[in-house]
């Protein structure tokens, strides 16, 4: 696919895919999910089965995992200066026999099982050709002038009474993925079933034994799932996560790994999602700087376009897959709808 030249930039990353779906494009691999894409996740449904796939949104719990990241505070409205828990109506409404409840929730959006936004992670790159680095995200799409943030610490974090909202991260934030419907064929990579839940940092030629092994046909505009047995650990902890375990459970990707990310790029796929923290090692193995921490979220989110969810319920969906013979799957994801988010929850559905 030809690249568009942009007026955001006049070089991009080495394999990436900007300019290739528009001079403006914000939805990156997103742009695969066709009809012809929905109709190929809809061939896979054979047997009526739908599981959930998103972890309940108070899970991990406590902020072992990610000091910035903290459980949701959920709490009831005020109805005319009265608790909005269990409101008898008729005092407020005379005659009526109601009782309502209304509440409220302050949630940090990638605190479970999310979508990561292309805003999520960008990367300091020469996009002007001048020589000169400077912070971009995906389809060089700018930080301070199209990727809104504030810089004063009083303006971030959970808000006072009356503060309100102070960032707007623009069309690489989670609204432009979820106002284009987020379903199509997916296929599992079942890391724990073949690896077990020892902690392992995996390459691409133990993804391309697994894919050859499971016989899995793995087709561009694919949302690729991997499922490690983490998030099944996490829920088995009930709220009470011990770092120590987690911090060292099952599989994680190795963003180092080129050859890794040649396949992500070579294969088409439009996004991935795992049932882990983070998708790939973090942070990564020192390399030469300058370099990412996060290899794989810039390889993805910055260069490609290609969307990455975690913590992921899989552990059920991946003992279907395996006792019906199958690895592919219909697959119904849509991120909350909250424009110039960095990422949001979400619930996703797996049908068989």
């Amino acid at each position: 696919m030809p690249e568009t030249p942009s007026p955001r930039w006049r070089q991009r990353p080495e394999s990436s895919t900007w300019g290739d779906f528009g001079p403006d494009d914000a939805l990156g691999r997103i742009n695969l999910l066709t009809p012809a894409k929905v109709t190929e996740g809809l061939a896979e449904v054979r047997q009526g089965r739908a599981f959930a796939l998103g972890l309940p949104l108070d899970l991990p719990g406590g902020s072992s995992l990610n000091a910035n990241r903290l459980p949701p505070v959920q709490r009831p409205t005020l109805r005319q200066g009265h608790a909005g828990a269990n409101v008898t109506m008729e005092p407020l409404s005379p005659g009526s026999s109601d009782v309502l409840s209304d509440d409220l929730v302050v949630l940090h959006n990638q605190y479970s099982t999310q979508w990561d936004a292309f805003a999520h992670v960008g990367s300091m790159f020469d996009a002007d050709g001048d020589g000169v680095p400077e912070p971009v995200y995906y389809n060089g799409f700018r930080a301070g002038t199209e990727v809104l943030g504030p810089t004063d610490p009083a303006d971030c974090g959970i808000p006072g009474p009356e503060q309100g909202t102070t960032s707007d991260l623009g069309p690489v934030g989670i609204g432009t993925m979820a106002a284009h419907p987020i379903q199509g064929r997916a296929v599992m990579i079942d890391l724990a079933h073949h690896l077990g839940t020892q902690h392992r940092v995996v390459g691409f030629e133990t993804i391309r034994h697994i894919i050859e092994a499971d016989a899995i046909e793995v087709r561009p505009g694919d949302i690729v799932t991997l499922h490690t047995g983490f998030a099944e650990k996490v829920r088995q902890m009930a709220g009470d996560p011990d770092p120590e375990i987690l911090h060292h459970y099952g599989a994680v990707l190795n963003g180092r790994d080129q050859a890794l990310l040649d396949w992500i790029t070579e294969s088409g796929i439009a996004a991935i999602a795992a049932d882990n923290y983070a998708v790939e090692l973090y942070p990564a193995t020192p390399a030469p700087g300058p370099a990412s921490i996060l290899p794989l979220h810039e390889h993805c989110l910055f260069k490609l376009g290609v969307p990455l969810g975690e913590l992921w319920y899989l552990s059920e969906l991946a003992a279907a897959l395996r006792a019906a013979g199958r690895t592919a799957f219909l697959l119904t994801a849509p991120p909350l709808n909250l424009p110039g988010a960095s990422g949001s929850p979400l619930n996703p559905i797996a049908t068989l």
